[in-house]
């Protein structure tokens, strides 16, 4: 590929261009978030249109840039373009410097016209660009699987030529719908939760459970990592860690062992939902499941959620095991996921769990003792540590 030679970068849209008045505020998200993740590269130069966002390189390095921008939810694709004058002549000279710059045996070019008052029609452009191509090289065209592909992208004020279409990860923009509270276990669920959260345009924090010493500082820190990991996608995240021991063990005390998992699961909600109003978040998120544990069965999960008055998002609600695991090896998180350093969710494993309680028995249980001084004292406990791709691990912040 012409890298060298690429002087701007093409960011397309894809479902942002669905929007109707309210499309500016996606696409200046947008833009915000990948100014953002490439700060570093101090050269660049930004210009958002209707049809997409042209960032010029000024001498930038495209290949790093690249990797960067793949982490960032909102638009179709990208592609490293060389940027030529609305005329023809200047456009045949480019595609043809580029198109020997690869080691291939067959073409085609594909042109798009987002400037409809440009004169010549895409196909023109298509027939200009390869039998130019044809006269000067070996190359033959194959309409069907070419080893290249050359894009000729007709816009506004100038046209752009590229031999790549990067994917990007979709979506919207994150932080533009707000902002979650995502509850992580440090399992393979709830991280992939995460990163479907943020690719519907929520910024997440997270909370999670510690139950020391019955759960161990690696635990703890399998948690940071995917929390780390998950940063890349909107720079940091504060984690909530919460000093669940003693709430627990009153739990285990005073409620008979199959609804243990239930009025444990209750009151992490009324953690949570204090911590939300705390901090002005109105969603929280989480990794479940129906049906995957006895708390996450339909009955299950409608006692479980009346505790709290926020809105909760279940992203992986409908999935099965493996389909969420093929996304958490995709991003990079299932390696973690699977280290063996149990959750309190995990280490006080009731043997028969309930999966259909009812709410009354709830109610009944929770009478038992005072869990609203508990609740407090974990909300009040509250560690917030906020972590980044960018620090190292020893470099993570405790806020308080």
């Amino acid at each position: 590929m012409l890298e060298l030679l690429y002087d701007h970068i093409v960011i397309r849209y894809g479902e942002l261009s669905t929007k109707g008045k309210n499309r500016k505020e996606f696409t200046r998200q947008l833009t915000q978030n990948i100014r953002k993740r490439l700060k570093d590269h101090n050269g660049l130069t930004f210009n958002m249109l209707h049809d997409g966002l042209f960032i010029r390189l000024n001498g930038e390095d495209y290949t790093q840039i690249k990797e960067e921008l793949k982490d960032i939810f909102g638009y179709a694709y990208f592609s490293g373009a060389i940027r030529t004058e609305k005329d023809i002549e200047e456009v045949k000279k480019v595609t043809l410097a580029l198109a020997k710059t690869h080691e291939a045996k067959t073409f085609k070019v594909a042109t798009k016209r987002h400037d409809k008052s440009f004169p010549l029609r895409s196909d023109d452009i298509n027939r200009a660009v390869a039998g130019n191509i044809l006269h000067n090289t070996e190359l033959r065209v194959d309409v069907h699987e070419p080893d290249l592909m050359i894009y000729v992208s007709v816009d506004r004020d100038f046209i752009y030529i590229m031999d790549e279409k990067v994917k990007g990860p979709g979506g919207y923009p994150t932080g533009i719908n707000g902002m979650a509270m995502v509850m992580m276990s440090g399992g393979i669920d709830s991280p992939v939760a995460a990163y479907l959260t943020m690719k519907r345009g929520l910024k997440i924090e997270c909370i999670h459970f510690a139950s020391q010493p019955y759960t161990s500082k690696q635990a703890l820190e399998k948690v940071l990592t995917l929390a780390r990991k998950l940063s890349c996608c909107q720079e940091e995240v504060n984690v909530h860690v919460i000093p669940f021991t003693d709430l627990q063990l009153a739990i285990y005390k005073n409620v008979d062992e199959p609804y243990c998992i239930t009025i444990m699961r209750r009151m992490m909600y009324r953690i949570a939902d204090e911590i939300c109003r705390r901090r002005k978040i109105r969603v929280i998120t989480n990794g479940e499941s129906i049906g995957q544990v006895a708390s996450q069965t339909p009955e299950s999960i409608s006692v479980i959620s009346r505790v709290s008055d926020t809105l909760i998002l279940r992203p992986l609600c409908m999935m099965d095991k493996l389909e969420i695991i093929d996304i958490a090896k995709h991003i990079d998180t299932y390696e973690t996921s699977i280290l063996p350093y149990e959750d309190c969710c995990t280490i006080f494993d009731p043997k028969n769990p309930v999966t259909k309680p009812k709410e009354d028995k709830c109610l009944y249980y929770e009478s038992l003792f005072d869990y609203q001084t508990l609740v407090a004292q974990c909300v009040s406990n509250d560690e917030i540590i906020n972590v980044s791709y960018r620090k190292k691990e020893n470099e993570d912040e405790s806020i308080f």
